[in-house]
């Protein structure tokens, strides 16, 4: 009976290894996905794998390329839905079989509009093609979507060239022609030589283009969409550059990964103490409580409470909270300021010094 059970194990392992084989990798697995992820979870979670595994930061792993490719790939595939429905029905060689997989795919070529990353190091590649000029925008978002993260539409006009009747003139250089004058004298001069190209005209069209926010994100940080900035008529588009620019918020000032705000409590609360609940960028609540005096000016610390850092999302900074302490505007009778006097029982403190210098 024990040799029966070690058979059958080993037939089930041979029988999954052999699936596996033929249905090619786990896009899923890759990702770290589950197999009902939404669009966004791939996009993010993507994005975040790239910056992991490239291998410009993992020189020392000998799989450091396959890693990469096999990211590509995944992403490639789960990003699309009719070659994510092919996938999920009969595996990645049916891909294969119909030509829908982009074997030499460039992981970062096809990721929101070509985004180019950069992990230092000289770059080998020389454009000599003329590009067209880049278009700079900043891209207005809230400190809630610098908070939690957001995926942002943005609708783009821009004129693309398109193929029209006729040739034109293009590529145009200066050459130097010799020209022999005979008795053994020459002329050299300069002149323009243009190639005979087909004929285009600049049509306007209008794009939608998803860019990601993640969290932690900082003002003037930059996401560029290659190819999507102004056309050049013989070369290559510029690019697009979004720029990240926070609006203000109502309730909290972000200075680097901490947060400042400010509560106005009563004097009543400021000698008795008081509980109060902030409610943070992403709902949640942050409770403050106090059970003795709190002086005017006063701050404290909430540690954690911050912005989420944008290399390491886990780690937070800290949430700042000043009080004012609000006074009262009914005026009192002599017999309650007599009772009060007994009350906070204070001597007098009066003293006039130079309080600009302590600023």
């Amino acid at each position: 009976m024990a040799g029966l059970k070690l058979n059958w194990v080993l037939f089930v392992n041979l029988t999954t290894y052999i699936v596996l084989s033929i249905a090619g990798r786990d896009f899923y697995n890759i990702l770290g996905l589950s197999r009902s992820a939404s669009t966004h979870a791939i996009k993010k979670a993507y994005r975040q794998l790239a910056k992991e595994l490239h291998p410009d930061k993992n020189k020392d792993d000998p799989d450091a390329s396959q890693k990469f490719q096999d990211l590509g790939a995944a992403y490639e595939v789960l990003s699309d839905p009719e070659k994510r429905e092919m996938y999920d029905r009969c595996g990645e060689e049916c891909l294969k079989k119909d030509g829908m997989m982009n074997g030499n795919m460039d992981p970062f070529a096809s990721f929101f509009g070509d985004f180019s990353f950069h992990f230092g190091g000289e770059s080998h590649h020389q454009h000599e093609t003329p590009k067209g000029s880049n278009v700079v925008i900043d891209l207005h978002v809230t400190l809630e979507e610098l908070y939690s993260g957001n995926f942002i539409e943005i609708t783009r006009n821009k004129a693309v060239i398109k193929a029209a009747k006729g040739t034109r003139k293009c590529n145009c250089r200066q050459e130097l022609v010799t020209r022999n004058l005979g008795n053994g004298r020459f002329q050299m001069t300069q002149q323009a030589v243009c190639s005979e190209c087909p004929n285009v005209k600049l049509v306007n069209e209008e794009r939608t283009l998803e860019v990601e926010v993640e969290p932690g994100m900082v003002d003037g940080q930059e996401t560029k969409f290659t190819a999507e900035g102004e056309p050049h008529l013989d070369g290559e588009p510029g690019d697009l550059i979004l720029k990240i620019c926070t609006i203000p918020h109502p309730v909290f000032e972000r200075r680097g990964d901490d947060l400042y705000t400010n509560i106005t409590i009563s004097m009543q609360d400021a000698l008795t103490g008081f509980t109060i609940d902030i409610k943070h960028l992403d709902g949640h609540k942050v409770a403050i409580q106090r059970d003795k005096i709190t002086k005017h000016g006063a701050r404290i610390r909430k540690k954690g409470e911050g912005m989420p850092n944008y290399e390491n999302n886990n780690l937070h900074g800290t949430l700042y909270v000043t009080f004012d302490v609000a006074f009262p505007d009914t005026e009192f009778t002599d017999e309650q300021k007599e009772d009060i006097k007994k009350l906070l029982q204070q001597t007098s403190v009066n003293r006039v010094y130079n309080g600009i210098r302590g600023v």
